[in-house]
């Protein structure tokens, strides 16, 4: 049958399983657009490049399928960057798509023209250009295959628009099964003569392909073994919090105590996890020249093992993989004090430090944390006011966190639109700073034109509180560029047909959220905060004055 390009483009996704697209129009795909119009599939339109990618990486991190994005050429590919940036540093499958100017005309420096492969060369796995017509199925196939093999990633595939346009005939291809590394008897023996050599083991978990099948697998394993379970930067949710084996996670702002515990480790068995900076503390936890430890290192690619630290044992394998043989295994040795002891730390480090002002950010997450279903899903970008949700929040199931390992600022609401979506018999929420949620807020009108419902809770201290902190600890008192001007973003919530509320005390918060839940709109709940509650450990005039020796 002959067809266009966007129709080919379409049937291919159809056949694919692809059953929800994110974008932003433009006329460079323009047959691609057609294409999707009785594809059935689910064409969400977002308002800008940034906050579709997103939530097409959000997507990808939820189902552990690649998300889907169309943008267009030039600021469109350029906006949409963020996301690619998201899903490479996170490991999370993904594919954007991208009109691109006629290729009769290239190096003309066409209007929009960009070259994409210069420009996301080092962002993502594979950046191709599709330049006839009847290759799309194959590049489209190998795009899915490299976002989905090894170590997942972003694929970025520049579309011609005159390929587009124009017709072929060519058959859809089927996505092949994608192989799975698995633990050998030999292996498995391996790593377990090893753990049972050490006195201080550590486990530490993370990376793409995880599942709930896994979160009980690692929670078997750990119960066996009565080993410590750490979990790497934002990957809470891989095992209950409430798990007598769960230590904590390794974030930017870590229990001192669980750092301690790092450095005392004497083997580190490491699943899935890259093992990068944010784990390490800047690679001071372990440094890579001289680790004074045995180190596992469980991955599925096989260029990440060996590729900061050099591990005694090296396995390529998904974490869902290992610990299916991991979960059968006879202990290995005894190390029920070891893990009592680190348990104990994790629950000393809930104990909510009082922060100042009548609206405590302790205890608005510790109410969501009481309170929230099991199964509710939260989001959050890059701030300060990530610190408390990360200290406080215990998590109970698989798939409730989603959050940027990158670091990047925005991330919280796209991802929050792209669960409810996805999820909408669920509650979701996004927790958010003002500057932060500032960065996607135009995001949403697409969560009321698409049905939608996140709830947005504003931690609002008129500042970009990570940068203020910083600046007081090397520039004390010199405050310069970290000021913001905000609106009401209750008001805000409310001009876009959403539900939107102002509280400024902890006691209030409660009745706040159930009103934004019975509301079924997108909702945004305004926090304010005092401006002294600079981090879960340290006022805004407490670092200030160390700075200055006071």
């Amino acid at each position: 049958m002959v067809r266009h390009g966007g129709k080919i483009l379409s049937d291919q996704l159809v056949k694919l399983g692809v059953k929800r697209v994110f974008s932003v129009p433009g006329e460079s795909f323009l047959a691609a657009l057609d294409g999707l119009y009785d594809s059935g599939i689910a064409n969400i339109v977002c308002r800008q490049e940034g906050g579709a990618a997103m939530m097409a990486e959000a997507y990808g991190k939820m189902t552990g399928t690649p998300g889907v994005c169309f943008v267009t050429r030039g600021p469109g590919a350029t906006n949409a960057a963020a996301g690619i940036h998201i899903a490479m540093q996170d490991s999370t499958p993904m594919v954007l798509f991208v009109g691109q100017i006629d290729n009769r005309h290239t190096d003309r420096e066409t209007f929009q023209e960009v070259d994409y492969k210069a420009v996301f060369g080092s962002l993502a796995k594979w950046v191709a250009q599709v330049d006839h017509t009847d290759r799309l199925p194959e590049y489209i196939g190998r795009a899915f295959r490299v976002a989905m093999s090894g170590r997942p990633g972003p694929v970025v595939l520049a579309l011609p628009e005159n390929m587009l346009s124009a017709d072929a005939e060519v058959a859809d291809i089927t996505l092949p099964t994608l192989p799975k590394a698995q633990m050998t008897p030999d292996t498995l023996q391996s790593v377990m003569h090893a753990l049972g050599q050490a006195e201080r083991p550590l486990v530490v978990i993370g990376g793409p392909h995880w599942s709930p099948e896994a979160q009980a697998d690692l929670q078997a394993f750990a119960e066996i073994q009565s080993v410590p379970i750490a979990v790497s930067f934002r990957r809470q949710d891989y095992i209950n919090n409430h798990h007598r084996c769960y230590a904590g996670d390794l974030n930017v702002g870590i229990n001192p105590r669980l750092a301690k515990r790092v450095r005392e480790a004497d083997l580190l068995l490491l699943i899935g996890t890259r093992f990068g900076d944010i784990e390490t503390q800047g690679y001071t936890l372990v440094d890579p020249a001289d680790p004074q430890k045995t180190i596992i290192h469980i991955h599925a690619d096989a260029d990440e093992i060996g590729r900061v630290y050099t591990p005694a044992i090296g396995i390529t394998a998904t974490a869902p993989a290992a610990l299916d043989q991991l979960s059968n295994a006879a202990p290995a040795g005894d190390w029920s004090g070891w893990t009592a002891a680190a348990r104990a730390d994790y629950e000393a480090w809930l104990a909510p430090q009082e922060s100042p002002g009548a609206l405590k950010q302790e205890a608005v997450i510790k109410w969501l944390s009481d309170n929230l279903p099991d199964d509710a899903v939260v989001t959050n970008g890059a701030g300060n006011y990530a610190a408390w949700l990360h200290r406080y929040f215990v998590y109970k199931r698989h798939g409730t966190q989603l959050a940027p390992t990158s670091g990047s600022m925005g991330y919280g609401f796209p991802a929050a639109i792209s669960a409810s979506l996805e999820h909408p018999d669920r509650t979701v929420v996004c927790l958010a700073g003002d500057g932060c949620f500032q960065m996607t807020c135009n995001e949403m009108s697409t969560a009321v034109q698409h049905g939608a419902k996140p709830i947005v809770v504003v931690m609002n201290n008129g500042r970009y509180g990570t940068i203020r902190m910083h600046q007081e600890k090397h520039y004390p008192a010199r405050v310069s560029g970290t000021m913001l001007a905000n609106p009401d973003f209750a008001a805000f919530a409310r001009a876009y047909g959403g539900h939107g509320e102002l509280v400024d005390r902890s006691e209030d918060f409660g009745a706040s959220f159930a009103r934004a839940v019975a509301s079924g709109l997108p909702a945004v709940i305004e926090c304010r905060v005092d401006e002294e509650a600079l981090s879960t450990g340290a006022t805004l005039s407490a670092v200030r004055d160390a700075a200055l020796g006071k």
